[in-house]
């Protein structure tokens, strides 16, 4: 059996962003820029006023001042102010030609069209310069940015209708078994179970930028599996098998591929939950990455595997899928065995709190983790207090 770091890196070095899209701005969120980004005018576009107050010029100080006229935002504003006068100006306005100064409201009165400073007025202008936030031409964000909702804000100020991206990678989920039952259903089938594992990794998928196109549940029928994982395939990047993977006779997940142009990139790896994960391409550079059927074990081999997969199928790095931090532990962990082990855990008050049941199917233990700590295989217990490895759950 590979590794956990080896049968990362096959996944890793075998990923490659999808293709390039060009998407309206309001639909980018989430995505990665395929290309640098920049501005198409200038912020501002004029000298413009950063108060709501009164233009003049500096040379008229401390006045009084005649009222010459009004600027609001969305206006070229009026002409050139002369010796003597005042604008009435708001915030966002342009800034009249001859102007170099605004004095904010709070400290002028105004009598018909005489204008009058009642207080002190200071050493700031209260001007916003053209091009000082950016100008015209510049590179407001670099191939490989991960669009958040403010950097949303960056583009649509900057006129960018549309942007260039990576495709969000299409995810189908595929859960295999005859015990398998909608929930709500399997209440009235003795021997059945409410299949539940592929809710979540369908969530997974999307946090880690995979848009779910088909979750369905089939029976242990390999001619089944075989049709709906290749008529899945036709739809998706990535397909997701939950169950039918370690080497039980009625487990049909891996021979369902069998025949069709996939490379298995790894059948196993040596780590704790989720020793049967698997994964394999094809000459397409679609994957089906095969995860456990116990509730615990899928959904630790697909933050482990197909997240990082995932990320980097749309444009990021593979890495940024698997940030380990160290986090001091709350409560001893025993000794792992030999294969490398992922114990779940929360993190409380700034620390990582072992859960106290590590079995791979529960899911009530599965609902309160949020951190994966890592313990090497054959190595020693780890006391409490020892800062461990931990990743984000």
């Amino acid at each position: 059996m590979l590794s956990f770091d080896q049968a990362s890196a096959i996944l890793r070095d075998a990923a490659r962003p999808i293709e390039t899209i060009e998407v309206p701005v309001a639909d980018a969120h989430g995505l990665v820029l395929a290309g640098d980004v920049t501005a198409r005018i200038d912020s501002p576009r004029a000298d413009v006023s950063a108060m709501d107050g009164y233009a003049v010029r500096e040379a008229d100080l401390p006045g009084p001042f005649r009222l010459a006229g009004v600027s609001s935002a969305g206006s070229v504003g009026g002409g050139e102010i002369e010796a003597g006068e005042a604008m009435r100006i708001f915030t966002g306005a342009h800034l009249p030609p001859g102007a170099d100064r605004v004095l904010v409201q709070e400290i002028v009165t105004r009598e018909g069209d005489a204008v009058r400073l009642s207080g002190e007025y200071g050493a700031n202008r209260h001007i916003r310069r053209r091009g000082s936030d950016y100008a015209a031409g510049d590179t407001l964000l670099a191939k490989g940015t991960r669009i958040d909702h403010r950097s949303l804000v960056l583009l649509a100020g900057a006129d960018r209708a549309t942007v260039p991206v990576w495709r969000r990678p299409r995810v189908a989920v595929l859960s295999t078994g005859d015990e398998l039952a909608a929930p709500g259903s399997a209440v009235e089938t003795p021997g059945s179970l409410p299949e539940s594992v592929s809710f979540g990794v369908a969530a997974l998928a999307r946090q880690w930028g995979g848009a779910v196109v088909l979750r369905q549940s089939v029976k242990d029928d390999p001619a089944a599996i075989a049709r709906i994982a290749g008529e899945a395939l036709q739809a998706c990047d990535v397909l997701v098998m939950i169950g039918g993977a370690s080497v039980g006779e009625r487990d049909f997940a891996h021979s369902a591929l069998a025949g069709g142009d996939f490379e298995l990139l790894f059948a196993k790896a040596a780590i704790r939950p989720g020793k049967p994960v698997w994964a394999a391409r094809n000459t397409r550079g679609r994957f089906v990455v095969g995860l456990p059927g116990n509730p615990t074990s899928a959904m630790v081999t697909a933050r482990l595997f197909l997240a990082p997969l995932l990320r980097a199928l749309a444009g990021g790095a593979y890495a940024d899928g698997l940030q380990w931090r160290t986090v001091p532990l709350a409560r001893s962990l025993p000794a792992p065995g030999e294969r490398e082990h992922f114990a779940r855990a929360r993190h409380e008050n700034g620390q990582a709190l072992p859960l106290t049941n590590q079995q791979s199917s529960s899911q009530s233990s599965l609902a309160l983790a949020d951190l994966l700590i890592r313990q090497a295989g054959g190595s020693d217990g780890i006391a409490q207090g020892e800062a461990v490895p931990c990743l984000d759950f």
